[in-house]
């Protein structure tokens, strides 16, 4: 087949100006179809049945309308070498050695050429002399015009000749080629890409990125492998560091063991990341005869960082939390008083609720244990001059407000009945026990007659059941009925030792609750019980904020029938 090059763009504008060719043998015959023998096939022409005799020049003459182009083509017809299946000529390939290697037919050309007639053709494969049957014996037909050997090994050293068969104008013939295939020990596998991992990677805008491509090519000698980037789908990266994106030069070391290769490297650089820069995907490429494998990345903008943030939020809440709680303990009392100032009716009104008075003011009596005349100016002029002047409330005070002729039983469980809160008022005196109260009962009930009797004598009685009284009524309710609340004013220092001799439910309530102190307050160290009282001291902010609340809230009609009776 000779094949004339004057039919392309660089000779004339063959597509678009009319053209015809004609063919002249060696002897300037204009050449035609002749059957067994010639074709004439526009460009080509076609030997069928080649002899020695057709060595020579070939002219080819392409005409238009204006111009004239003409082309020669030498032939020349070689016997076979006696002794040799092949052609006289040969092409060169190599193989590797201990891999599965290919031989390429060079009749590409022929095949192409008659795949344009639709000429139906095969390709036989032979080793010197010997057919090749495909898939046998580690052969394998790929295509036409290639064939894979499994495994080379030394002995593939040979001539391989394929032979491409067709029909072409009623008439069967065939080309052939020679290879003649040199096994190699040095050999190239194809490359193997490490990173990337075909995976997603997040970084922050502004930054300074880079990333690496890893491929290993196993082989022993020098690899016929490069390393390419590509942007998105078609945009190759450049070396030219003044790019925006860039990919300096390729790095290469070799390694023995495990497998004897060569590694390569070529890193991806971006000096400052943009947004056009993410949600794309970055390929590398490892270019090689053997393949183009590829690995790849996705680049995605990193998350925000929401653990400064919330680390921050958390923080001031825990901040705030520790003041606001530090700030309540503090000003607890203020706090309190104000919201019951400003707000009354968040709070019931307790007018309504069957009782007389706010509190009942329990307190050593004259002649009493504990008793003094400090403790006397106490609740009879200090409580009632803040507690009832200053602030509204109502008390229920024994000796000043007691019913002449009214028994002292009767007088304490109707006016405790009838109050919201008590204020139990003590010294660092012991309580009067239950064996001297009863003592003084009876010495009161012997001399019931005898008007001769000591005056102090009845008012040790007097003073003792009535404490006594108060006292047990008081813990009573307070602890096993919790319907009283009660107000422990602790007058006086209390030492454990004075403690140990109190009775056990005033010290499980004073461990309880706690007590207002009076001796805490400032006034005191100076003036003693007696001394002016000042509203505004601690000691009454915390007798006000355990006093009953003097609320505005009304009360449904059914729960204060229900208070009533």
């Amino acid at each position: 087949m000779l094949n004339s090059t004057l039919v392309s763009p660089e000779v004339f504008n063959f597509t678009s100006v009319s053209y015809n060719i004609s063919w002249y043998d060696v002897e300037g015959q204009e050449m035609s179809d002749q059957s067994g023998r010639f074709l004439v096939s526009g460009g080509t022409l076609w030997f069928l049945d080649l002899k020695m005799e057709d060595s020579g020049d070939y002219v080819s003459i392409v005409r238009t309308p204006s111009k004239c182009f003409r082309q020669a083509t030498k032939l020349v017809v070689e016997l076979p070498v006696p002794g040799e299946c092949g052609r006289p000529r040969k092409a060169l390939q190599t193989l590797t050695n201990m891999v599965t290697d290919i031989l390429n037919c060079p009749l590409k050309d022929y095949i192409s050429k008659l795949n344009s007639y639709n000429v139906s053709s095969h390709v036989t494969w032979y080793r010197g002399c010997k057919r090749i049957v495909d898939g046998t014996d580690r052969y394998t037909y790929l295509d036409k015009a290639r064939l894979k050997i499994d495994g080379v090994e030394r002995k593939n050293n040979s001539f391989y000749t394929c032979t491409l068969s067709f029909t072409l104008g009623g008439t069967q013939g065939s080309v052939s080629e020679t290879i003649e295939a040199l096994v190699s020990e040095k050999y190239f596998l194809a490359p193997q890409v490490h990173e990337p991992a075909n995976e997603i990677i997040k970084a922050p805008f502004g930054s300074n990125f880079s990333k690496r491509c890893l491929v290993f090519v196993p082989c022993v000698g020098k690899p016929y492998a490069d390393i390419f980037w590509r942007k998105g789908d078609i945009s190759y990266v450049l070396k030219t560091t003044s790019d925006q994106i860039y990919s300096p030069k390729q790095r290469t070391w070799n390694q023995e063991v495990p497998i004897t290769g060569v590694w390569l490297e070529r890193v991806l650089m971006i000096p400052e990341l943009r947004e056009e820069d993410f949600n794309i995907n970055y390929t590398c490429l490892a270019l090689s005869f053997r393949g183009i494998p590829t690995g790849y990345f996705t680049l995605l903008p990193e998350d925000p960082n929401i653990i400064v943030p919330i680390g921050s939020a958390l923080g001031g809440v825990m901040v705030l939390f520790i003041v606001s709680i530090v700030t309540y303990y503090v000003f607890k009392l203020d706090i309190v008083l104000w919201v019951r100032r400003t707000f009354p009716v968040l709070y019931t009104n307790t007018d309504c609720d069957g009782k007389s008075f706010d509190a009942y003011v329990a307190y050593p009596q004259p002649c009493a244990l504990g008793f003094s005349k400090q403790v006397e100016a106490f609740a009879l002029c200090t409580l009632p001059q803040v507690l009832e002047k200053a602030c509204g409330y109502k008390l229920f005070i024994a000796g000043r407000d007691c019913m002449p002729g009214t028994a002292v039983v009767d007088s304490v469980e109707d006016n405790i009945q009838a109050s919201r809160r008590l204020l139990l008022i003590y010294t660092a005196a012991p309580f009067p026990s239950k064996r001297h109260a009863s003592s003084t009962s009876s010495n009161n009930n012997n001399n019931d007659d005898d008007d001769d009797s000591s005056k102090s004598g009845g008012e040790d009685v007097y003073s003792d059941t009535r404490q006594q009284l108060e006292y047990v009524t008081a813990m009573h309710r307070a602890l096993l009925e919790r319907s009283l609340k009660v107000i422990l004013v602790e007058l006086e220092p209390i030492s454990p030792a004075q403690l140990a001799l109190f009775p056990e439910s005033v010290r499980h309530l004073r461990k309880k609750q706690g007590a207002v102190r009076w001796w805490k307050n400032p006034s005191v160290g100076t003036s003693g019980l007696d001394a002016s009282p000042s509203p505004s001291s601690r000691f009454w902010k915390e007798m006000r904020y355990r006093m009953p609340v003097r609320g505005k809230r009304g009360t449904y009609p059914e729960k204060t029938a229900l208070l009533t009776l």
